[in-house]
């Protein structure tokens, strides 16, 4: 896959999306976003890639948010085009696990990149934030929605209406990200966590992911119910048979997906 803003790279059974616009701090253009779906899209039919990382070229940023010449130029109507939310919302709903290796700054559009990605990883220098409120907009692509339900109402609207930018030790206390590592040790601790999940039933990880996502926004009996219709299928599954079966042979298990 040949692309102008993004490097798509494979390696074992994870797929890497970097966020090439270096010059721009990686800010996030309309070309940019169809280049990530296309990826993603040629990546969901290929059963060797279990794991989606998505980074930025460089050690500055992640992605710096929304490219803002072209935000100044949008008119109102604009904003009710799907755009960046449609993008993220493929991330949340792709059936494969996806990995946010947060190497720099996180700003606005490029955050909530990251909140649509199911893992966060931090650089100890990243800084993350969503500035909006101070462009007179604010957060439009998930961010008051989903980082409420990853932090909590309070942490959230704390960050949003002061649109303070928060250092990556900042991020783990409030749970907004998992770990923050060295520059040098970002990629290597995702994939870390990308092998880590990708020798599991793909299956059951798939599965798993819809349970938490699906049952995240609705009642405790249906979500319950959800589960349990989820764990039913895992346990007609091949996966299953090998995953008991190597157990008891006490050997790694060899998933196929089925």
């Amino acid at each position: 896959m040949n692309f102008s803003n993004i490097i798509v790279e494979q390696e074992n059974n994870m797929g890497v999306i970097k966020i090439n616009r270096p010059d721009q701090r990686n800010a996030l253009n309309l070309e940019t976003l169809l280049e990530i779906e296309k990826a993603l899209d040629e990546w969901k039919v290929n059963q060797d890639i279990r794991v989606i990382i998505f980074t930025g070229v460089g050690e500055k940023s992640f992605a710096a948010g929304a490219d803002i010449r072209e935000l100044n130029k949008r008119v109102m109507i604009e904003a009710l085009q799907p755009n960046m939310t449609a993008t993220y919302r493929k991330i949340e709903e792709y059936e494969k696990p996806t990995i946010a290796a947060i190497n720099g700054f996180a700003l606005g559009g490029g955050l909530e990149l990251a909140l649509s990605c199911d893992i966060r990883i931090a650089s100890l220098n990243a800084k993350m934030g969503l500035p909006e409120v101070g462009l007179g907009i604010m957060p439009g692509a998930g961010g008051t929605q989903r980082l409420t339900r990853i932090i909590g109402r309070g942490n959230a609207l704390d960050l949003i209406l002061t649109g303070d930018i928060i250092t990556a030790e900042e991020a783990v206390k409030r749970g907004l990200v998992s770990c923050a590592v060295p520059q040098d040790e970002l990629i290597e601790k995702s994939k870390e966590y990308a092998n880590k999940i990708s020798l599991k039933g793909p299956l059951a990880v798939r599965l798993a992911k819809a349970a938490v996502n699906r049952g995240a926004d609705i009642d405790m009996e249906t979500a319950l119910y959800l589960e349990k219709l989820s764990q039913t299928i895992l346990i007609g599954s091949e996966d299953k048979l090998e995953g008991t079966q190597a157990f008891l042979e006490k050997r790694h298990p060899h998933f196929e997906g089925r």
